[in-house]
């Protein structure tokens, strides 16, 4: 009789575990989300919907600090990483297999989840000499990492200019670093790539003397021709301390993508755990308050995946899938 009772109490336990396992209790899936520098607002915003995706959606999410766009695409097509967060202009290269993956090839091991926000194209500097891009000619210029979204970015925003990369002396440095470098004076003039107000940035202008460098008039309009994904962009008076006026830049926009791979079910879940809380996001982090199923339908270069077609289409928006 004892045999038996303990041998109930052992099956009954075999059983707990094995549908714990399989998702009967806890969480049904785990996925990495690949951000980008701890300064910047990827890390931060990534932070926040993670946690919102764990808590609503059931998947446990780690979010890690990346080297951004490109690292987040090729780490989810190596199997790394289940998430990530992109520039929307880089996932537009990874899926047509141009620029900074021409030599590499078109990625389509990836879907898109949904727009986030606006990725403001921020020009800073510590030189009251420099109020345009066309100051920029012969000074030390951080753009980014070699074929980063940042790089690609400046380079965008230089040619509209009439400048070519030869025509500044480039540095290659990641956002915090570019500022550190402005503070010690070792360059002029940095482009950081990310939501406004941006971590790096505003620590850059509460410590020091610094400002922005509108992008606008003609080298946006001819920007904005040549690469349709970029929209002009207003950066409030106030984003940043000693900010007087605002700022008009150019944009393109933070995109969560997502493995092709993953089931309908998890991405559907974690996309109704983003947007049917955003109220509650925007309270945690300013970036939420651009969330909406407007924004985040709209401009994709690349499909969306099966599961947030369906969150979406709920919403009454159809999107393109494959």
């Amino acid at each position: 009789m004892k045999m038996k009772k303990m041998l109930s109490i052992v099956l009954v336990i075999a059983l707990a575990l094995s549908l714990a396992a399989c998702g009967g209790s806890g969480s049904a899936s785990k996925m990495t989300m690949g951000t980008g520098g701890t300064s910047g607002t990827y890390y931060a915003f990534g932070g926040v919907l993670g946690q919102y995706i764990k808590n609503n959606a059931g998947i446990d999410v780690i979010v890690v600090s990346t080297d951004g766009s490109k690292a987040n695409i090729e780490s989810i097509a190596a199997g790394d990483y289940q998430l990530g967060t992109v520039q929307s202009d880089v996932m537009a290269y990874a899926w047509e297999g141009t620029r900074s993956f021409e030599s590499t090839g078109k990625v389509d091991s990836f879907r898109v989840v949904a727009g986030l926000y606006a990725e403001a194209v921020q020009l800073i500097t510590m030189d009251p000499e420099i109020k345009s891009v066309a100051d920029l000619k012969g000074k030390a210029v951080s753009i980014g990492a070699p074929g980063s979204g940042t790089y690609f970015n400046a380079m965008d925003v230089l040619s509209a200019a009439g400048l070519a990369e030869t025509d500044i002396k480039p540095q290659y440095q990641s956002f915090a670093d570019s500022t550190d470098a402005l503070k010690d004076g070792k360059i002029d003039a940095a482009f950081i790539v990310a939501g406004a107000p941006t971590a790096a940035i505003t620590e850059l202008c509460t410590t020091n003397s610094a400002s922005l460098v509108p992008i606008d008039g003609d080298i946006a309009a001819k920007l904005m021709e040549a690469c349709p994904f970029y929209t002009s962009y207003t950066i409030p008076a106030g984003t940043y301390n000693g900010q007087a006026e605002d700022v008009t830049t150019v944009t393109v926009k933070a995109t969560l993508i997502v493995a092709a791979s993953a089931s309908e079910d998890d991405v559907y879940n974690l996309t109704k755990a983003i947007f049917d809380n955003v109220d509650a996001i925007a309270a945690e982090n300013g970036k939420g308050k651009e969330l909406s199923v407007e924004n985040a339908t709209s401009g994709m270069a690349a499909p969306f995946h099966a599961g947030a077609a369906k969150y979406f289409a709920e919403k009454g928006v159809t999107v393109e899938t494959k």
